[in-house]
């Protein structure tokens, strides 16, 4: 597989699990200090996409940050088993607003 083309997850074991039978690569951590060395390691090992539940990645968002700007690796929050804090939703919205200069989502 191409490394542009790898693909993790992070999140607590039971919200991330499934994807495995998807075919993506998936890296259960106990908090968010083990999620930032995880998703650290994983941005220099050439993953292309990384996605993070959203608790983690509220706590994690320094470490975050620092990708933002970054063509690789897409960061992005999915919910996990805890249920949907809408962080994921508002990132990829800000992030089309920024990429396009205006909310085409949603338009508010």
């Amino acid at each position: 597989m191409d490394e542009d083309n790898k693909i993790a997850v992070i999140g607590d074991y039971d919200s991330i699990y499934g994807f495995a039978s998807l075919g993506l690569a998936t890296f259960p951590v106990d908090g968010y200090e083990e999620a930032e060395k995880t998703l650290k390691s994983l941005a220099g090992s050439g993953y292309g996409i990384i996605y993070i539940t959203e608790d983690l990645a509220a706590k994690s968002r320094k470490v975050i940050d620092k990708y933002k700007e970054s063509m690789l690796p897409a960061i992005i929050q999915i919910p996990g088993v805890s249920g949907n804090t809408g962080d994921g939703v508002m990132a990829v919205r800000r992030s089309v607003e920024q990429a396009v200069g205006s909310d085409i989502l949603f338009g508010e």
